[in-house]
């Protein structure tokens, strides 16, 4: 069992900045990769940004590239993802993923409100 602690949620103007961070424990960790997802009120959930343990290999939304960028911490089994210029239309619930043996876990979810 793995267990994502999130953090780094809240409310910020539009074109400001936020950082999470998801940090996963347990036992029999061997993580492949990491990432964020978001789901918007009546929306369906969408990947955020993406990590590959092994090289570190990105992959991002059209939406969120160029202003958000995903990197992690093999060591410390953390993964953060930076947030730029924000928009109203970032706002969502976003939840961090792992996959540790082939098995997806999220995490329990963290607020991200932007206001215009």
């Amino acid at each position: 069992q793995v267990q994502l602690v999130e953090s780094g949620g809240g409310l910020v103007q539009a074109g400001g900045s936020l950082k999470l961070s998801c940090t996963a424990s347990g036992s029999n960790i061997r993580i492949y990769a990491m990432g964020w997802y978001r789901q918007a009120p009546g929306k369906e959930r969408e990947m955020v940004a993406t990590i590959t343990y092994g090289d570190s290999t990105t992959n991002y939304a059209d939406s969120v590239r160029g202003r958000f960028t995903i990197s992690r911490d093999t060591a410390k089994n953390t993964v953060w993802l930076e947030m730029n210029s924000l928009k109203p239309e970032d706002t969502a619930v976003y939840y961090c993923n792992v996959i540790n043996h082939l098995i997806n876990y999220w995490g329990q979810g963290t607020q991200v409100t932007v206001s215009s």
